[in-house]
């Protein structure tokens, strides 16, 4: 499967990290050394993606600094033999990154973000496919593998047109999220439809919606035609999700491997510092 690019949505104020977000981008905020954002962009690099396009609020200037080159930063660590600091600082040569500036005021909502980044969709291959995630969480495996190459790898041995990673949480909580309805097909799992915040005896399974997502050049031609109709309140990629599924396409759905970290609240946050901080064995020293 030809899929070496990635859109990665962390536009937004961040309210529900506020009063930090008024001055950190939320995307920015960090997991230990790292901002949660990096956990996504280096598990994709592990996973092969190349390039990555970022959709920024206007004036965006915290992300883009962290991915620039810093000649005086890696002279000066090597100057004072603090080499083994370079490679954490230091993009692969191979990676791009780029940001598109998303406006505050107008339509908004996940379609409107990933269709701004419509000369990228709009030159994708037949055979190409791109990564749509959001930016404000990540998974995690204890041994390292990356989520985004497994989540790849079942997709790529399915014939569906596109797929998307699902996150399985308990029963008793199904009424907290987006919860996907699928149906079995061969040996494997398709989507059918989003149900928002079901209760538990009408929710379809315990899939949570993961916001990540692997699609075609076609699905993009529906998600342009769904931002170009009017309406009040926010335009969601999930209705986008159903439009192309009952034009009968296929999305495959991919259960999580890995832990699933939810940074965009101040709970999931310090949970996911603790996770992290567990993994590298730094909790029993504190």
């Amino acid at each position: 499967m030809n899929c070496t690019k990635a859109i990665i949505l962390v536009a937004g104020y961040g309210t529900r990290r506020l009063p930090i977000t008024k001055s950190i981008e939320k995307c920015m905020l960090p997991v230990l050394n790292r901002p949660v954002v990096d956990y996504i962009v280096q598990d994709c690099i592990a996973a092969g993606i190349k390039d990555f396009y970022f959709v920024v609020n206007e004036g965006s200037r915290q992300l883009p600094s962290y991915y620039a080159q810093d000649p005086e930063l890696q002279n000066y660590l090597k100057r004072n033999n603090k080499d083994q600091y370079l490679e954490l600082i230091t993009p692969p040569s191979y990676c791009s990154f780029h940001y598109v500036q998303q406006p505050m005021q107008g339509k908004y909502g996940t379609s409107v973000a990933v269709g701004l980044c419509r000369k990228i969709t709009d030159a994708l291959e037949a055979d190409e496919r791109i990564l749509v995630i959001g930016g404000d969480q990540f998974m995690m495996n204890a041994d390292g593998f990356s989520e985004t190459k497994y989540f790849m790898d079942i997709a790529a041995n399915t014939p569906a047109d596109s797929a998307m990673l699902t996150i399985e949480v308990p029963r008793s909580e199904v009424s907290k999220y987006g919860i996907v309805a699928t149906q079995a097909h061969h040996d494997y799992e398709v989507f059918e439809r989003i149900i928002e915040k079901p209760s538990i005896e009408e929710a379809p399974s315990n899939l949570n919606n993961g916001s990540f997502f692997m699609f075609n050049k076609e699905f993009f031609e529906f998600l342009k035609r769904d931002i170009e109709r009017e309406r009040n309140g926010e335009y969601f990629i999930t209705d986008v999700l159903n439009q192309y599924v009952q034009a009968r396409n296929e999305i495959a759905v991919i259960r999580n491997r890995g832990e699933y970290l939810d940074c965009g609240s101040v709970e999931g946050w310090l949970h996911a510092n603790i996770r992290i901080a567990t993994l590298a064995g730094i909790q029993s020293k504190i």
